[in-house]
């Protein structure tokens, strides 16, 4: 099989061009693209624990507590002691992190656009489906 024929190999590809377009479009705001993905969670359904961000954005404990210590340094989030479990800590989105609502959102919409500018709404869809359905059989 050809390099470029393997979906590992094209699929790691595609996941590194939009890694790089989602940087860009988020760097005047002084997030990443993981630090993105916590945000979203937060504005959704603030006060989520550690653990629930973690499995929520398919990323392990140690990765989630990296991101989280980045995004607390600067003051994006603050973490408190779960009440019903002192061992769980939940993440709050402070004033800072929400105030990036607005931009932060249409620079994903932005970036989404960008993205997928070579397909038009259908094929993004089926595109996006077929993406989920290789996720969810794996």
């Amino acid at each position: 099989m050809e390099l470029e024929q393997c979906v590992n190999f094209v699929l790691t590809k595609a996941q590194n061009s939009v890694q790089q377009l989602f940087k860009a479009e988020l760097s005047p705001y002084g997030i990443t693209p993981g630090q993105y993905g916590v945000l979203k969670c937060l504005w959704d359904q603030n006060g989520l624990t550690a653990k629930q961000l973690a499995e929520r954005l398919c990323l392990d404990s140690s990765t989630i507590t990296g991101i989280l210590d980045r995004m607390e340094n600067k003051g994006l989030i603050n973490r408190y002691h779960d009440v019903r479990d002192r061992r769980a800590l939940c993440v709050m989105i402070s004033k800072a992190g929400l105030a990036l609502q607005e931009p932060v959102t249409e620079a994903i919409v932005n970036a989404n656009k960008k993205a997928l500018h070579n397909f038009n709404e259908e094929q993004s869809e089926v595109l996006k489906k077929m993406l989920t359905e290789l996720n969810s059989h794996l």
